[in-house]
């Protein structure tokens, strides 16, 4: 039996206390963070540890954006640049192409380790005033773009055999604060919001996997932020951006949601997600989470299976060193 929920770990290899968790529990999956990377034999060894412990292909998730959101990163992999610094390439189309490369890049450093979901691309759209949490995350301030740069990366990703998660869905570029710290609340009517904001998720939205933003959107539901809003993830995610992919919560343990664990990760259920996320390897949180996650069944099943099984499809031929010096010649100095 699988839970609907993914777990983190606090080091470099699974204690005894947390192998014994995951085999009990039996997460849909682990994500990974800094504190979880040493070197490449120390990664794969831990998501080889992982799946053996569930019994399953699971999946193994990470976020490796590039820029100041890296969690692999020298001496043993590349730094690559953040999503703002691909339109001073110059040329859009050119542009499009690098962020491409670059996700290729990246797909093929994550499945040498065993990561095979990557959160990202960030399709929060770049505004005046926006916090510092996403901005330089962001592509650009034009959601023709975000979502042209969006889909390049997912293509790179999926063709080297990593699954895309577009994010924070329906929108983080208005937020203020920073929903790891408090509560964003984004004031903007629901017209200006689906003109801008949501564009890039409608564009994406045949991507297999999502996830939430801690943000509260008063003109929708003043009272509950996405992740937790039955009226944001029924409404809006499902039925006005049609996303019907596999939708996860960003992480439960953000300072942007109150209340115990336990009830937060209910409350993202019981508004309508698949998947609940606890990234911070705190095993007393985690099983709070675990508590009253349900086996994952019916459509959230049927969501997660076709994400998988659009990972399993990436088979395109790579020349990684060729890949690597196109893709620092695009950042040379003209």
């Amino acid at each position: 039996m699988t839970l609907a929920f993914i777990c983190g770990c606090a080091g470099t290899a699974l204690d005894a206390q947390e192998r014994a968790f995951i085999g009990e529990s039996q997460p849909w999956g682990l994500i990974l963070f800094k504190r979880n990377v040493a070197d490449p034999a120390q990664m794969r060894a831990l998501t080889d540890s992982f799946r053996q412990l569930v019994g399953r292909a699971a999946p193994v998730l990470i976020d490796q954006e590039g820029g100041r959101v890296q969690r692999m990163g020298p001496p043993h992999w590349p730094a690559y640049p953040g999503a703002a610094s691909f339109e001073a390439i110059g040329d859009p189309d050119g542009a499009l192409d690098t962020a491409r490369l670059c996700a290729r890049l990246i797909a093929h450093d994550l499945v040498g380790v065993g990561v095979n979901v990557d959160c990202t691309p960030v399709l929060d759209v770049a505004q005046t005033g926006m916090h510092a949490v996403i901005g330089t995350r962001s592509w650009s301030g034009d959601p023709g773009r975000v979502a042209a740069f969006g889909r390049a990366v997912a293509n790179g990703l999926l063709a080297g055999g990593v699954g895309p998660v577009i994010k924070h869905i329906p929108g983080h570029g208005r937020a203020k604060v920073d929903s790891h710290l408090e509560l964003p609340v984004v004031e903007t009517s629901r017209a200006e919001l689906a003109a801008r904001d949501f564009a890039p998720f409608v564009a994406l939205r045949d991507l297999p996997m999502a996830m939430t933003a801690h943000v509260v959107y008063s003109a929708i539901d003043p009272d509950r932020p996405a992740t937790t809003s039955p009226t944001i993830v029924g409404e809006i995610i499902r039925r006005q951006i049609g996303f019907d992919g596999l939708l996860m919560s960003d992480d439960l343990s953000m300072k942007a949601l109150g209340g115990p664990l336990g009830a937060r990760a209910a409350a993202a259920f019981a508004a309508g997600l698949d998947i609940a996320l606890h990234c911070n390897g705190d095993l007393a949180e985690a099983r709070a989470v675990a508590g009253v996650s349900p086996k994952l069944a019916g459509e959230a099943l049927g969501r997660a299976n076709a994400a998988l099984a659009r990972i399993a499809g990436g088979s395109e031929p790579f020349d990684v060193e060729e890949a690597r010096a196109k893709l620092a010649a695009a950042f040379e100095p003209a």
